[in-house]
């Protein structure tokens, strides 16, 4: 994607992104959702971004591959469904000419939602505790 751009939505990142990716990232985006309900959109990082608590999960589209964001924890926790593809702390690429694992995104985003609903309660907890 062309990085001179400033994106204020999903829809609009999505809109403006190459045509051969428009499907997946609409696919992307509805996983996402249907795991998440709850989660609001929004642009973080100039990255569509999944929020509850603190932000969830981003997504976006590079050159080659799809990148998925779900935080370090999210990546420690799926780390041997991830060995075939590219990972780093917080990221992990599927290419673009890959089927992509519509799965495992909704699996981590879940385990995000429920990491970040288990912080809040602990902060809760806390401030009663007061």
């Amino acid at each position: 994607m062309d990085n001179k751009l400033e994106f204020t939505t999903i829809e609009e990142y999505i809109t403006q992104a190459p045509a051969e990716t428009k499907a997946v990232l609409q696919k992307i985006r509805e996983t996402i959702q249907a795991a998440a309900p709850e989660a609001t959109e929004k642009i973080s990082y100039q990255m569509p971004t999944f929020y509850f608590e603190g932000n969830l999960v981003h997504f976006a589209v590079a050159k080659n591959h799809y990148g998925f964001y779900p935080a370090p924890s999210g990546i420690s926790a799926f780390e041997k469904q991830l060995g075939k593809y590219k990972y780093s702390k917080g990221a992990v690429q599927f290419p673009i000419n890959e089927e992509v694992p519509y799965d495992l995104i909704r699996e981590m985003t879940l385990f995000r939602l429920a990491e970040n609903k288990q912080k809040a309660a602990e902060k809760l907890a806390k401030k009663k505790k007061k």
